[in-house]
């Protein structure tokens, strides 16, 4: 059996990046989507902006194994005691609301430990991997 080769803080670093401007570029997307028509209703607004900043992150972990930075990258967030399989949604939440309230200093335990684990991974029971080494 190989010893696995977790990212480093690095690469989780250029996937934040990534994810960022992908962000950006989708605010600047739904802000011009938005001009088009006349009367957009806020409840509207208020439902894609939501979406946009607080569920991108969670959603896409629990579903896909990680958001687009971290496809871009090859990486992805599995649970810690079966890496096959991705969190459940509940722990993608706890997991971003700790990442967002700690922000740079969860990350900065990445490189303290053999497992490369920030502190949101420590709180929820996640690990990052590389896709090449999902089971």
């Amino acid at each position: 059996m190989t010893e696995k080769n977790y990212p480093v803080l690095m690469d989780r670093v250029k996937a934040a990046l990534i994810d960022s401007m992908f962000l950006i570029g989708e605010i600047i997307l739904v802000s011009y989507i938005f001009s088009l028509f006349e009367n957009v209703p806020d409840y509207a607004r208020i439902i894609v902006f939501v979406f946009i900043f607080l569920l991108y992150d969670p959603l896409f972990t629990s579903l896909f194994g990680g958001t687009i930075g971290h496809m871009i990258m090859n990486i992805r967030v599995k649970r810690s005691r079966n890496e096959e399989r991705n969190i459940l949604f509940p722990l993608a939440i706890i997991r971003f609301i700790v990442k967002v309230f700690l922000g740079w200093l969860s990350l900065l335990t990445v490189t303290g430990n053999n497992k490369k684990k920030a502190i949101h991974d420590m709180v929820v029971g996640s690990v990052v991997i590389f896709r090449s080494q999902e089971a």
